[in-house]
């Protein structure tokens, strides 16, 4: 994310709040990572698979969510960009794409879909006394939110 960016989404506070919270061992660790931590057929990710300014919500149509899943090959994803807390489960199916080149025959291809998932891990941080967390189990492939009061 560009830093003009950032300063014009969320003000200088925040960013100058970040700025105090992160220590610089853990900022070059970070620009150290990939895109995002995958591990068996979950994404864990920032942004979405096409760049960290994109927000997957619950309201995100079904086929953007497809998009970004199939981008990646995954059948989970767990984004916070967006802030919301969601699950958003896309059931089996099947995708057909054409192609109709100028100059040969159309060709099309039908790729059948696995049960796939979007989840919006929402905000980490402690917002008015309540933290929310977001509680993966791999064995059970269960998703848990819970939410701490700090009150």
């Amino acid at each position: 994310v560009d830093g003009n960016e950032l300063l014009k989404k969320y003000g200088g506070d925040a960013v100058e709040l970040l700025w105090k919270s992160v220590s610089r061992e853990s900022v070059q660790w970070l620009r150290q990572q990939h895109f995002g931590f995958l591990e068996l057929d979950c994404l864990l990710i920032h942004g979405s698979s096409v760049g960290v300014n994109d927000e997957l919500k619950a309201d995100t149509p079904a086929w953007k969510m497809l998009d970004r899943l199939q981008r990646v090959g995954a059948n989970q994803l767990f984004c916070g960009r967006s802030g919301q807390i969601f699950e958003y489960e896309l059931r089996g199916g099947s995708v057909c794409s054409k192609v109709l080149p100028l100059d040969e025959e159309q060709s099309s291809e039908t790729v059948e879909l696995t049960d796939k998932r979007v989840v919006g891990v929402g905000s980490v941080g402690r917002h008015w006394g309540k933290a929310t967390y977001t509680l993966y189990d791999p064995n059970s492939n269960r998703v848990n939110f819970r939410q701490v009061n700090y009150n």
